[in-house]
């Protein structure tokens, strides 16, 4: 952009891409690999900064789980994407991008 060499800014909006889980019972953000493997249930979010949703993948490993679960899940990957939105806006702020 700065070169002219661009038309328009080809950055349209940001996007985060998290975990989150049911591990022994208790729904967890950004598992690791070993809660990963051990989950009960495990979802894969990506997600844009205006809430909207490009993949939603997911499984239950063990026992199925319940629309209050998916919607706990939901919420926990909505405020984890907040926090990677924010971090990825001081990243670009630090490197003097848009």
């Amino acid at each position: 952009m700065k070169s002219e060499k661009l038309a328009r800014d080809p950055l349209r909006l940001a996007v985060a891409a998290l975990s989150v889980g049911i591990v022994a019972g208790e729904p967890r953000l950004d598992l690791a690999y070993q809660e990963d493997s051990a989950a009960d249930v495990d979802f894969n979010f990506v997600m844009t900064d205006a809430g909207q949703f490009i993949e939603i993948q997911g499984t239950a490993e063990g026992e199925p789980f319940t629309s209050d679960d998916y919607t706990r899940l939901v919420a926990l990957a909505s405020v984890g994407a907040k926090q990677l939105f924010v971090l990825q806006q001081k990243a670009l702020e630090a490197a003097k991008l848009p």
